[in-house]
């Protein structure tokens, strides 16, 4: 009886007499379909918040560290007190031994091409792990298992869910590599050794809900993805070294002289750069607290991912004050040897840091950290929290450019805490759309921009090498790195933003998105479905073409054709890409107007005639008139083709 009913009612509502699949109507629905699971579930909303029952782990770091330059060799003691706001317990965790990637059997090392390329390193004895010892209510296990860049470390009692603690502590020790992967290591100058130090030290991997323990090795294209915690970090040097880190220095008064103290301290007041210590009285006893032996320079820091540092006798220190929205102040500053010394170089160090930082945070959301430091080393560009490494030749437009980008990145990975290992596009790829912005505030535009210039792009988007933005960054050629990690991503928010969504609307959706997911751990679900339901537009066929995908945009303007006192365009879709039409048309009379086709209209096929009146005579129409788009043939974007000019 049910059965009969069901089919009556099938019948009646004309289920039944929908097209077979041999007769589907002609469109391009598919385009425009949901293209991953973006559902939310307790963890994660579909609105792209974190869910009721979101959680993260916290590790809190007390280190102790000693630097010997005479043997290059770091020896320290660590002590990581980790709690479980997992709802699960836990029998053991995994820790990233960074250090183990400089080996000749590491997994980076067998997977460098003999050719070589940015990512090698050099070839020493690791990380040597010892006194190692896992507390959890009273029960210490010293069970641990070294795998490559990890260790699992055990507990003999399981670390309980929601609010449980465990103490890790261990000694650590290793040689500092002169090649880090160029993103760490040692740099001989005329005045002494530079050190650049991170993935320095035992850190925890990040157990979340989406991977449990995320275990990738550390290859080397690949970067990080860490948990927030406290640090606490104690670094010995010898006395007349200068040791910069991330965070706050807590102790200028022992282990400066009192000349050095009240320049430290005019600096954190000044609106110009103060010289510290000047290129004439590098490594002299003098500036320092001891006349001899040893100094311990101890540096805090809240709510940050990583800790790094960097230590010589060769720097040039230089500060001012960076001034926040809220009132709150700190200290920019930098460290260079004398060869970078100059105003055409590193001397506009700290401007250049202040100016980014100050921009940032008026326009995205404050800096979170009372200090910022730029580090000259033999290290193209690497972020840490509150710390560049920078290369110590470079000058002008590119010290600003490197620098404006390692400082961006303390928003896009280090408050917005996205997997870098994986998800390289959401950390490069936010950070280059976000330094395109400051370059052109920074002093009324000194230095140039290149995401202003997409066409300049073509040929990368139509050779047949290039890959998907999607495409994890260890299995990426490195010819296509830069591209998918870092300007096609940019250049997707830039027309999201200018194009597709238009100012107004896009920065408030990213802006929320900044806050939501700060010092959190945003996937790239979790990105599209913010920026969706806070900007107000389904963007599926933008995100799944975009971000997942290497088809391109090529929009073309077809005819224009005059009946019946009506124009008719024709347009059409000949990429793979659809898009709104933003076209200028300019008429006889030499006013102009802006007419606006929405991206729907590629839903029902790739060619769309619209019919539109006016009084006038059209001259010409053009598609995109600013140039946003990046679409690869710019050849068919104006009516009539021979008034096209490149």
């Amino acid at each position: 009886m049910k059965k009969i009913s069901f089919l009556f009612l099938a019948i009646g509502f004309g289920f039944l007499s929908m097209p077979s699949a041999h007769a589907q109507l002609d469109n391009n629905q598919y385009d425009f379909d949901e293209f991953m699971d973006r559902s939310g579930n307790r963890y994660r909303s579909a609105s792209g918040k974190p869910g009721p029952d979101y959680f993260q782990n916290e590790a809190d770091y007390d280190i102790k560290v000693s630097l010997d330059p005479e043997t290059h060799t770091v020896t320290g003691q660590l002590t990581m007190t980790y709690t479980n706001n997992s709802p699960e317990n836990l029998e053991y965790i995994w820790m990233y031994l960074e250090q183990n990637r400089f080996t000749e059997n590491s997994r980076g090392t067998l997977t460098t091409p003999v050719e070589g390329n940015r990512y090698n390193g050099d070839p020493l004895d690791g990380v040597k792990i010892t006194n190692l010892q896992a507390k959890v209510k009273g029960s210490t296990s010293s069970k641990h298992l070294i795998t490559d860049t990890r260790m699992q470390v055990f507990f003999n009692k399981p670390l309980k869910a929601k609010g449980g603690t465990a103490e890790v502590s261990m000694n650590f020790e290793f040689e500092v590599p002169v090649n880090g992967m160029d993103r760490m290591g040692r740099l001989s100058t005329e005045n002494g050794e530079i050190y650049a130090m991170a993935q320095w030290f035992p850190q925890v991997a990040v157990f979340d809900d989406i991977e449990g323990w995320n275990i990738e090795p550390y290859l080397g294209a690949g970067e990080f993805y860490y948990d927030y915690g406290d640090f606490d970090v104690e670094i010995t040097v010898p006395h007349n070294y200068v040791v910069v880190g991330s965070g706050e220095l807590q102790n200028p008064k022992d282990v400066m002289s009192s000349t050095l103290y009240d320049r430290y301290k005019k600096a954190l007041e000044s609106q110009e750069t103060v010289t510290l210590i000047s290129s004439e009285e590098i490594g002299e006893s003098k500036m320092f607290a001891n006349q001899s032996g040893t100094q311990t320079w101890n540096y805090e820091i809240e709510n940050a991912r990583d800790f790094a540092f960097a230590a010589s006798k060769a720097f040039i220190w230089d500060g001012a004050q960076f001034n926040l929205p809220s009132g709150e102040t700190g200290l920019a500053h930098s460290v260079y040897p004398i060869e970078s010394d100059g105003q055409d170089a590193w001397s506009r160090s700290t401007e250049y840091s202040k100016a980014s930082i100050e921009y940032y945070s008026e326009k995205w959301y404050e800096y979170p950290y009372s200090s910022a430091v730029n580090v000259a080393a033999d290290i193209g560009g690497m972020e840490y929290p509150a710390l560049n490494f920078c290369s110590w030749k470079s000058k002008g437009g590119r010290l600003w450019g490197v620098t404006d980008h390692e400082f961006g990145h303390n928003w896009f990975p280090m408050i917005v805490g996205s997997n870098e290992r994986r998800y390289a596009w959401m950390d490069e790829g936010f950070n280059t759309f976000i330094n395109y912005y400051s370059t052109q505030a920074f002093n009324d535009g000194e230095y140039p921009t290149r995401l202003n210039q997409p066409r300049s792009l073509t040929g990368w988007f139509l050779g047949e090498g290039r890959e998907g933005i999607d495409t994890y960054p260890d299995m990426a050629n490195l010819r296509n790195l830069g591209m998918i990690a870092y300007y096609k991503p940019a250049l997707g928010l830039v027309m999201l933003r200018e194009y597709i969504l238009g100012e107004e609307r896009f920065d408030y959706a990213f802006r929320s998105y900044i806050e939501t997911w700060a010092f959190k751990h945003p996937q790239p679900q979790d990105f599209f479905n913010h920026m969706e339901n806070a900007a107000g537009e389904n963007l599926s066929w933008y995100f799944n073409a975009w971000f997942y995908g290497t088809g391109n945009i090529d929009l073309a303007i077809d005819s224009l054709t005059e009946k019946e006192g009506a124009y008719f365009l024709t347009v059409s879709n000949k990429g793979e890409i659809p898009m709104p039409m933003h076209m200028q048309i300019t008429f006889e009379d030499g006013s102009t107007e802006m007419k606006s086709l929405p991206v729907e209209i590629w839903q029902r096929g790739d060619t769309w005639t619209h019919k539109f009146e006016t009084e006038k005579s059209i001259k010409s129409i053009e598609l995109d008139p600013e140039k946003i788009l990046m679409d690869v043939n710019f050849s068919n974007d104006k009516w009539p083709l021979d008034i096209y000019e490149d």
